[in-house]
């Protein structure tokens, strides 16, 4: 475990003591493909990062439609941040869409560990902050942006990850539908020859 702290921090200068706290604060987790790794209508106390595997957030609306709001893929932290900061239900899902492992952190314990290292306040915070400037992107792209567009920046963002998630995980993701998916990237590959 120490060395995979080691990994998920490695731009900090931890000392051997600070990794090994930190390592006893982590749980190991391995999930199979189709499992869920966390509910709606949950108070969410943890976050999870991921050290192989994809996993995608969705939000089901009033019509049952599925959206999905972000894959998470090796090195990505991902919870339900609505219900971990703002200490609500959850109204998301996570669900594992390739066998993944997982290091599990609670809230309070990952609380307690930023008072303790300052270095890993200010680097969460960081991590934080590009997070909630690509949030920001994205939902200026899905207002201003053809969705050829956002497709493309969907695969330079999650290079690789079409080999593992279905059709319609991306075309929820990009907010059209697979047939307009499929249209997309026939038109991309005609250029490309």
């Amino acid at each position: 475990m120490k060395g995979e702290i080691s990994l998920i921090f490695r731009e900090l200068d931890l000392s051997e003591e600070e990794i090994t706290y930190l390592a006893s604060l982590f749980r190991r987790e391995t999930v199979k493909k189709g499992e869920l790794i966390l509910n709606t209508n949950e108070e969410i106390k943890h976050q999870y990062y991921v050290l192989d595997g994809c996993l995608r957030t969705y939000f089901v609306d009033n019509l049952g439609k599925e959206h999905t709001i972000q894959f998470a893929v090796h090195d990505w932290w991902i919870t339900d941040y609505i219900s971990y900061f703002l200490e609500e239900e959850s109204i998301l899902t996570i669900e594992c869409i390739k066998d993944s492992v997982l290091l599990r952190v609670e809230k309070d314990d990952f609380e307690e560990a930023l008072r303790k290292i300052p270095a890993l306040e200010c680097f969460i915070r960081k991590k934080i902050e590009r997070f909630l400037a690509k949030s920001h992107k994205r939902m200026l792209a899905v207002l201003s942006q053809t969705a050829k567009s956002r497709y493309i920046e969907f695969a330079k963002t999650y290079p690789n990850i079409e080999q593992h998630v279905k059709n319609y995980h991306i075309a929820s993701y990009l907010g059209i539908t697979t047939q307009s998916l499929s249209r997309i990237r026939k038109e991309i590959y005609k250029m490309d020859y």
